[in-house]
């Protein structure tokens, strides 16, 4: 499984961000997909690369889902309810890009 990373830019630059993570750790992230990001920008990560833009409302809801991804890997119990909201009492969609061609 692949999963994208929300990440916060807590160090601007040209071509790459110094980040922080979830858990807080800073990592150095490429931006040649995004272009420069200012600092406090929200980021969604994978394999040291921004892939999108987030506004706080999705980077807040992502990294709700990678909290309760970290709970669950730890033995814990996570509100599964809160932490995947968006999904609760309906059926997930495919994005428009993933479906066939009509």
């Amino acid at each position: 499984m692949c999963i994208g990373i929300p990440m916060q830019v807590i160090e601007d630059g040209l071509t790459h961000a110094r980040c922080r993570d979830p858990r807080g750790a800073e990592v150095v992230i490429d931006l040649l997909l995004t272009g420069p990001q200012p600092q406090g920008a929200w980021l969604m990560t994978f394999l040291g690369a921004a892939r999108a833009v987030l506004d706080e409302h999705e980077a807040q809801h992502s990294l709700a889902a990678v909290r309760a991804l970290d709970t669950l890997l730890a033995g814990g119990t996570p509100d599964l309810d809160a932490a995947f909201a968006d999904l609760v009492g309906r059926t997930p969609q495919l994005p428009d890009f993933l479906r066939p061609p009509r």
